[in-house]
């Protein structure tokens, strides 16, 4: 069964940095990543990255936020720096492994609330 354990959300002010955590079980993925939504939006892409390292941002939190894995623990990090109040978002973890046949299979956490005060 899989499972994605979010932590690390809070309420921080501006200027000022949090880190989430994901910790992953029940598989191995191909691709983990962190995307966030504001209530009526839609969920966007915040971070993600492959097992072999390769990392995509959206332009709006590059610079500012850094993705990193740890394979060995089958982890996703977010580190997220100079946190502006319109990064204020539930961020989800999001994980993706492939069945045969090249079938995409995607998982989701929880969520966690980030707020960003001015």
């Amino acid at each position: 069964q899989v499972q994605l354990v979010e932590s690390g959300g809070g309420l921080v002010q501006a200027g000022g940095s949090l880190r989430l955590s994901c910790a992953a079980s029940g598989s191995i993925f191909s691709l983990m990543g962190w995307y966030r939504q504001a209530p009526g939006k839609q969920r966007e892409l915040v971070a993600t990255m492959t097992n072999s390292g390769s990392t995509n941002y959206a332009d709006s939190v590059k610079g500012r936020f850094t993705i990193s894995r740890d394979n060995d623990k089958n982890t996703v990090y977010l580190q997220m720096n100079s946190l502006k109040p319109e990064d204020t978002d539930v961020y989800y973890c999001h994980a993706r492994r492939y069945l045969l046949g090249n079938i995409p299979l995607d998982y989701w956490g929880q969520g966690t609330q980030v707020t960003v005060s001015s």
